[in-house]
């Protein structure tokens, strides 16, 4: 088994090997993020690589946007192609250690990347940094693996039942469909979630 830690990711993005990048937002992420009306609504993308997704947004005006990733390397090259993305909304650190108050997490290719013991524990803080106020219920949205994978990841793939199981204690479950949307290599292969803080 690897040893997924810091140094893992960050040699990955040093040496430029991330076949999970597919240089933008992704179709389904991006037809969600357009609908996004509210741009004080505070945003997270953990594990967010070049976080396309994120930088989206940042240029449509959001202004509360957070990327959080542990490889240096990644972040680097997001402040320098991004030069006025805010600095202080670049965290280098753990996500399991984050300290934040949050109104959406967006999802992508976080949840698949991380060892399969760490799903519950990805959950529970999930939930701790969403908040829920009189108007807004917290929201985790994104895209999972619709299926399982022989060889041995990251990616780590799953299945709806899986998914269900893991976030139903926390969180309502609004929609876990195949993504109809989705670009042509993963067609058919994942998931669009969307899951409300209970």
């Amino acid at each position: 088994m690897k040893k997924l830690n810091q140094e893992y990711w960050n040699n990955r993005y040093l040496e430029k090997n991330t076949p999970w990048d597919i240089g933008h937002a992704s179709t389904p992420l991006k037809t969600y993020l357009e609908s996004l009306t509210d741009k004080e609504m505070r945003i997270l993308v953990p594990g967010a690589g070049y976080a396309h997704e994120a930088i989206f947004l940042h240029k449509k005006g959001f202004k509360n946007v957070f990327i959080c990733d542990w490889a240096k390397g990644a972040l680097d090259v997001i402040e320098s192609q991004v030069p006025d993305f805010p600095k202080e909304h670049l965290i280098c650190g753990d996500f399991f250690k984050l300290d934040l108050d949050v109104d959406l997490i967006i999802e992508q290719t976080f949840f698949c990347a991380i060892p399969r013991n760490l799903r519950l524990s990805y959950v529970k803080k999930a939930a701790q940094l969403l908040q829920n106020t009189s108007y807004n219920a917290g929201k985790v949205v994104g895209l999972l693996f619709a299926e399982e994978f022989e060889k041995e990841g990251p990616p780590f793939g799953g299945t709806t039942d899986e998914y269900q199981k893991a976030f139903s204690p926390y969180f309502k479950i609004e929609k876990l469909d195949i993504s109809y949307n989705s670009i042509e290599p993963r067609f058919g292969r994942e998931l669009f979630v969307v899951f409300t803080k209970k």
